[in-house]
């Protein structure tokens, strides 16, 4: 089982949001605890050397890396689509 971590940024991004939406996310992301790359988490490229997915919840998408040794998911952006990847 893995651990969510989500950065500053996402964070700030979160509470920001109406606590419905904020909620949604949250329990969507949950998910990535049991299975760090599901089906419909997209592999994008490399940043520093680590593997950068997008994961899709609606109209926001969720960038994250996975650390394999410490069993960490860093969700680094969370974001409507056309802002996310900027």
């Amino acid at each position: 089982m893995y651990f969510i971590d989500l950065s500053q940024h996402a964070q700030k991004f979160l509470d920001k949001l109406d606590s419905h939406i904020k909620e949604r996310i949250e329990n969507t992301l949950k998910r990535l605890e049991n299975n760090p790359v599901p089906s419909d988490a997209k592999f994008i490229g490399r940043e520093s050397g680590e593997k950068i997915f997008r994961y899709r919840i609606g109209d926001y998408r969720a960038l994250y890396s996975i650390d394999e040794n410490k069993k960490i998911i860093l969700i680094m952006k969370i974001d409507k689509r056309p802002r996310v990847y900027d």
